[in-house]
């Protein structure tokens, strides 16, 4: 029987129907078109490429920058015994070479790479030999200076057409602008326009924003108020330990999760909030990609975030389960003034990039017209402490040098120890029986992990430690002496984001750096943040609002967000007024200020502006100083 879409997605993930637009997009996949989809959070978006791509002979290219997320999707495959690999910043070249020998040779059916890695001449020429039938380009919003959060390496995708010019791209995002919706298009190439996308509006959440003093106080309140689960978002990894302190202080069980934190102690956290251990995980914008959680009942954000783009992903992760939820702003005049500010942070001026490439170069020792190729684990906070250097000034230096070319760096991913064996059965056997100190370790290898002689095989040196009876200190130095006599490759374990040279050093003097491409980025922040403001100040429906931004016609209100509950409580407040009105001056004329103080219904400038409105419409009339009701 020929396999369809739907029998795909019931074979290997067991569902028996599409979530909405899904259908639609692999539709388009197949027919070969070029496609820019936009769904949201929680969408199932890897549905989209994963089903055409198991359709179709040969390897589906996948590009994300999320390495954490390429990471569990590859997992998620391996587990419904679907052959996927994925290369990233941080694995030898030796490692790489063997992962895209098998997807040339091999029958790996999903590839995914980090865009850096196009910068990569072999990686390139490798693909250019794969039978590939798809490229995925997940975050392809990334890919725009127009949009909320442009990454250089992005550009590099151009390649992929240059290599495969008639195999189909399909782009995913969750949020994307008219502007950017273009840009996308035109930055990959696309043959035609073809863009399938859902709604913005979220039915479901209600929107609320206040300005608040005390924010503290008032999160207390509507966690407590709302129940559940939910993500309290900060801007820095200080607040959230005061802020999950706080809660719990206060009877909320929470904990606080921050890109700082290694990879066991993020897992751990984060399974604890999945599994409703705890309720509240307060979190810098580092937590909430890949995650699923469907009964998340609030999101509240204790800091303005810098566009609107992230504040709608960020709020999306509340009520995926289609029942009411509620994202949250507090914020106060200091906030606004602080996301202003911090604008010359994010632009610093061509002097400042000089002298971040200067310090790099010398904090990893790079002599000049050396280091391209290099790659080392960075901590951009240690690196900042030694120069005293902001830190999000010289993150954005950083992403400036890398959109000229001059390095590459990835974002902070937990990546495990590994080995292979470079030598073959017989020789290995031959070592053993000469070296029996490194005999139990070679056994427990060899039992524990399958094809360590083919490749790169993640390994626990604790696990093995364990095993042979030997210190965890010992088990590293035996690994690194296979390594030093070339009987194995020995990787050891690291969760440091990655910085790689992309170019030999130069004199800083001579450092290329456009300028003008500043400019403009610093220009287009400064609209996103008026965007927000304009967002904070609206005075007509939170979900109208998000939906206009995102270029989507729409005109019927929410009825749920707080302006919508303000205008329905206004205008139930005027009705009422109006009947009392209405009621008093039928029973006797009345002198402005006995009539006001009669009606006891909703505040003075409520009432008097009720009345003004029935004089306008003859309603009421005034005669000799008495309000009388107009019965025509």
């Amino acid at each position: 029987m020929e396999k369809t879409s739907l029998s795909i997605l019931k074979e290997y993930w067991g569902y028996d129907k599409f979530r909405p637009l899904q259908e639609e997009i692999i539709q388009e996949v197949l027919l070969g078109n070029d496609t820019l989809a936009l769904m949201p959070t929680g969408g199932g978006k890897s549905i989209c490429f994963q089903v055409p791509a198991l359709l179709r002979e040969g390897i589906c290219i996948v590009i994300s920058p999320l390495i954490a997320l390429m990471k569990d999707q590859v997992e998620n495959l391996r587990k419904r015994n679907i052959p996927a690999i994925a290369i990233y910043s941080g694995m030898s070249h030796r490692e790489i070479d063997i992962a895209l020998d098998n997807c040339i040779f091999g029958n790996i059916k999903f590839l995914y790479l980090a865009p850096e890695r196009l910068y990569n001449d072999m990686v390139q020429e490798r693909i250019r030999h794969m039978n590939v039938n798809l490229f995925a380009i997940d975050e392809a919003h990334c890919i725009s200076q127009w949009g909320y959060d442009f990454r250089p390496s992005y550009l590099e995708l151009i390649k992929l057409r240059e290599l495969k010019p008639k195999v189909p791209v399909l782009a995913l995002t969750a949020t994307a602008t008219p502007k950017v919706i273009d840009d996308i298009q035109d930055k990959l190439g696309f043959q035609s326009s073809n863009v399938l996308s859902k709604s913005f509006r979220r039915e479901n959440l209600a929107y609320m924003v206040f300005d608040e003093e005390n924010k503290m106080g008032r999160m207390l309140k509507v966690i407590s108020k709302i129940g559940g689960t939910g993500i309290v978002y900060v801007r820095n990894r200080r607040e959230t330990q005061e802020v999950a302190r706080y809660l719990l202080n206060h009877g909320i069980p929470a904990d606080f999760y921050h890109a700082g934190l290694d990879m066991q102690s993020r897992a751990k956290k984060q399974d604890a909030w999945t599994s409703n251990q705890i309720r509240v995980i307060v979190a810098t914008n580092a937590f909430g990609m890949g995650i699923d959680k469907p009964d998340v009942r609030f999101v509240v954000h204790l800091d303005i975030p810098d566009s609107l783009e992230a504040y709608y992903q960020e709020a999306g992760r509340a009520g995926r389960d289609g029942k009411k939820a509620y994202p949250v702003m507090l914020y106060q005049q200091s906030d606004r003034n602080e996301l202003w500010e911090n604008i010359d942070l994010s632009f610093p001026d061509f002097q400042f990039i000089q002298q971040v490439y200067h310090h790099l170069c010398n904090y990893f020792q790079i002599a000049y017209g050396a280091g391209k190729g290099l790659t080392y684990d960075f901590d951009v906070v240690d690196f900042s402490k030694k120069y005293k250097l902001d830190v999000v000034k010289t993150l954005s230096a950083l992403k400036f040098l890398e959109r000229d070319k001059w390095l590459a760096l990835s974002e902070a991913v937990y990546i495990p120890a590994r080995i292979k064996f470079e030598v073959d059965y017989q020789e290995l056997y031959r070592f053993q029986v000469q070296s029996a100190h490194f005999d139990p370790l070679i056994k427990a290898i060899l039992r524990a992990y399958g094809g360590v002689f083919d490749y790169y095989v993640p390994i626990n040196e604790f696990e093995i430690a364990k095993k042979i009876g030997k210190p965890y200190e010992e088990v590293v130095k035996m690994l690194r002496s296979l390594q030093q006599q070339e009987l194995a490759t020995y990787v050891a374990k690291t969760d440091a984001p990655q910085l790689q040279f992309l170019q030999p050093r130069v004199d800083y003097k001579n450092l290329y750096i456009d300028t003008q491409f500043i400019a403009e980025r610093k220009a287009i922040k400064e609209e996103q943040i008026k965007a927000i403001y304009q967002y904070l100040d609206g005075k007509d429906c939170r979900s109208l609002s998000l939906q206009h931004y995102f270029g989507e016609e729409a005109t019927e209100s929410c009825g749920v967000c707080d302006l919508c509950v303000i205008r329905q409580h206004k205008s139930g407040v005027s009705e009422s007024i109006e009947k009392k009105i209405q009621y008093l001056l039928l029973e006797k004329p009345l002198p402005l200020h006995d009539l006001i103080e009669a009606i006891e219904i909703g505040k003075e400038e409520d009432r008097l502006k009720v009345l003004r409105s029935l004089m306008d419409s003859d309603t009421v009339k005034i005669e000799d100083e008495l309000y009388h009701w107009n019965a025509f």
